[in-house]
């Protein structure tokens, strides 16, 4: 038992800024703590839920909740997946070799497509969110922090990593894969019978478009990188992230 509260601290600590107390970071308390990976999802999607409906009963306004809204994600993880996002981008528009794209993602400066890519990302962020508003899409909403999340851990024991080192490869080769496979898949359907029961047609287009954004991740890691890494993994949450911003946002507004 206080090897999986360990784990549950760990996760926290590595995948959010939430204050957690101290515990070390060995391979027994590391081995459940992608499991608990989705609850930064909980919290962020809570957070989310719950600046909605302030702005509807206060009647802040659209644009008022979407850049707040925007930056909550980033406030609560302090923006470790973004810092991912903008770090491929640069790789992936480098039109190097591996090794070199590699090399680039370790790289702490920044490029001219990070910068762009990622103005872009928060611009397209920030429009599907003013096109939210009601109840259920706020859930929707919800539920994609917490769908993105799932699958991002999922893939830390499913796909291929293109280094043997670094904290990525540490979290997947202490995990007891089996219980983090069993326990993510079943979040995961969880988490998809819920946006089907919310919104049924929202809710599938939605649940299938995160699939596809997983799959091309794994294709698109494999090819370009070899496998996946840490801020591969970032871009990845913050594709899956805007996919469900996006389709919640514009879906809602046309049925």
């Amino acid at each position: 038992m206080k090897s999986v509260i360990n784990s549950f601290i760990i996760a926290i600590a590595m995948y959010s800024k939430i204050p957690m107390p101290k515990v070390d970071w060995n391979q027994k308390n590391m081995k459940y703590s992608i499991c608990f990976f989705p609850l930064v999802g909980v919290v962020i999607g809570a957070l989310l839920y719950a600046w909605g409906r302030i702005c509807i009963a206060c009647g802040f306004g659209q644009v008022c909740f979407a850049l707040v809204g925007a930056v909550i994600p980033v406030i609560v993880t302090g923006g470790i997946h973004v810092d991912g996002f903008m770090d491929t981008s640069d790789a992936l528009h480098s039109y190097a070799e591996k090794e070199k794209k590699l090399e680039i993602l370790k790289d702490p400066h920044i490029g001219a497509f990070s910068v762009i890519a990622v103005i872009c990302y928060f611009l397209l962020f920030v429009a599907g969110l003013t096109q939210i508003w009601r109840k259920d899409h706020l859930l929707l909403l919800a539920l994609g922090s917490v769908i993105s999340r799932t699958l991002s851990g999922m893939s830390l024991v499913w796909f291929p990593g293109a280094k043997k080192d670094g904290l990525l490869y540490r979290f997947s080769s202490t995990a007891h894969k089996q219980t983090v496979r069993v326990v993510l898949v079943t979040v995961l359907a969880c988490c998809f019978i819920g946006t089907i029961l919310i919104q049924p047609v929202i809710g599938s287009v939605m649940s299938l478009a995160a699939m596809w954004v997983w799959t091309y991740y794994y294709y698109m890691s494999k090819k370009q990188f070899g496998g996946i890494t840490g801020d591969l993994a970032g871009y990845f949450l913050c594709l899956c992230e805007l996919s469900s911003v996006m389709i919640v946002g514009l879906l809602g507004r046309v049925l």
